[in-house]
């Protein structure tokens, strides 16, 4: 296949771009820093690499005509800095527009790309202690919710292009980098512990699973929403005892959460709040995970 990502110079996007290439597909790499994307993306007679900015119409555009999939995975990192106004703006902005922009030059193309694989996240659900959703669950009332729900939205509209589209509603994503590596740092130097209560959900799944959904989504008969976590998510505190065991540091020093709130104000509530979700449809279609507990994904990570 021949395959435009977004995003891809990102924690999940270059490693899709590696996986990708690797099983000699095309791959057209759309980025705002080409001088990144050089130095991260692998070398390839098969890989493009296209200047864009993504919440803005343009020439870049045109490069969708001709590719047969379309993977959306831009937008700026949820929980990384207090979430001002001025911020707020920009996460949702760099979804729905860039979504948007896609769409629109799927709907230009000639030829079009059979399918948009489109990220969105579990924030869509809300945060809860107690519930359990799934694919078909109602979306939550905070802003995260609303995010997902515009973003979603924006996807919708490439059914009008005649376009297959799969929304992949992501947990978190664990491997060396990301959220994991924020949380290591305490645990190496053997003040590790839960986050918050140590009750709230965590769900989540291992980059290479996550990996292997997009390239089975593009290659396959895969349509609507699917829930791009793994099967056994995990409350916070099983999820830091085993962090400890696999690292062979403690992990009863809690981290209090006006700790985290004080970092990263209402964006805390990605860590502090959490919500249990099952992918039932992801299941259903047959997708086999290579780390389905988080026992597995740690021991493959950090050993």
């Amino acid at each position: 296949m021949k395959v435009a990502v977004t995003g891809s110079t990102g924690f999940v996007g270059s490693r899709l771009v590696e996986r990708l290439l690797a099983e000699n597909h095309q791959v057209v790499a759309f980025t705002r820093n080409v001088s990144s994307a050089e130095r991260v993306l692998p070398k390839s007679e098969n890989l493009e690499i296209v200047a864009y900015s993504p919440k803005e119409a343009g020439e870049w555009q045109e490069k969708i005509s001709g590719c047969d999939g379309v993977v959306n995975l831009a937008g700026e990192p949820i929980a990384e800095n207090r979430w001002t106004p001025e911020l707020k703006k920009t996460l949702l902005e760099s979804r729905t527009l860039t979504t948007q922009n896609v769409v629109n030059a799927i709907a230009q193309a000639n030829p079009k790309p059979s399918v948009l694989v489109n990220a969105s996240a579990i924030g869509f659900y809300g945060t809860s202690e107690t519930a359990s959703f799934d694919e078909n669950s109602a979306s939550g009332q905070d802003f995260l919710a609303e995010v997902c729900r515009a973003w979603e939205a924006e996807a919708n509209k490439v059914k009008e292009s005649g376009t297959r589209l799969v929304v992949l509603r992501i947990g978190i994503v664990l491997e060396n980098g990301g959220a994991l590596g924020k949380m290591l740092a305490p645990f190496k130097m053997f003040a590790g512990g839960p986050i918050g209560s140590g009750k709230q959900w965590f769900s989540w799944i291992h980059r290479e699973d996550l990996v292997s959904l997009m390239i089975r989504a593009l290659t396959s008969d895969m349509e609507g929403v699917y829930n791009a976590t793994a099967p056994n998510p995990v409350k916070m505190a099983e999820l830091t005892n085993t962090l400890g065991q696999v690292m062979n540091r403690p992990s009863w020093l809690p981290v209090p959460g006006f700790a985290l709130e004080a970092m990263l104000g209402d964006g805390a509530i990605v860590v502090l709040e959490g919500q249990q979700v099952l992918p039932k449809r992801t299941l259903e279609s047959g997708f086999e995970y290579a780390y389905p507990t988080v026992k597995q994904a740690l021991e493959a990570i950090l050993k």
